[in-house]
């Protein structure tokens, strides 16, 4: 059975990108553009990873994090977090919310498929 991998990010661009590349790759996904519906998306979808944009409007991808790794059904799944801001100090953020991994945006299909693998196979089934 494909493993399952949950996108969220609210540049349709991206987003399509993104779900195109890991569709390619043999994996089953959804592409979630509203952060608001992304926590209830992944209890319904159950994936082995949620790819996370972390600026969104309506709500940051730092809190969706937070709240999904204080969440009994949705701690366990990893989180890749893929974001524009490359500052000082926000990849520690970042991690430090939860995800367990991170990729500066513009994101390399290379970085970005060796991150997801690495993670999904991490991942509980």
């Amino acid at each position: 059975m494909a493993k399952r991998i949950l996108v969220v990010e609210d540049n349709d661009l991206n987003r399509k990108l993104f779900c195109d590349v890991l569709k390619s790759q043999g994996y089953a996904v959804e592409g979630v553009a509203d952060g608001l519906l992304a926590l209830d998306r992944a209890r319904e979808f159950v994936p082995n990873l949620i790819i996370m944009d972390i600026q969104m409007p309506e709500v940051s991808g730092l809190d969706l994090i937070e709240q999904a790794k204080a969440d009994a059904t949705l701690r366990l799944i990893p989180v890749l977090a893929v974001t524009a801001y490359a500052g000082k100090g926000d990849e520690e953020r970042i991690r430090d919310a939860g995800a367990e991994g991170y990729l500066a945006k513009p994101v390399s299909i290379g970085p970005f498929m060796a991150a997801v693998k690495g993670l999904v196979e991490r991942a509980i089934a």
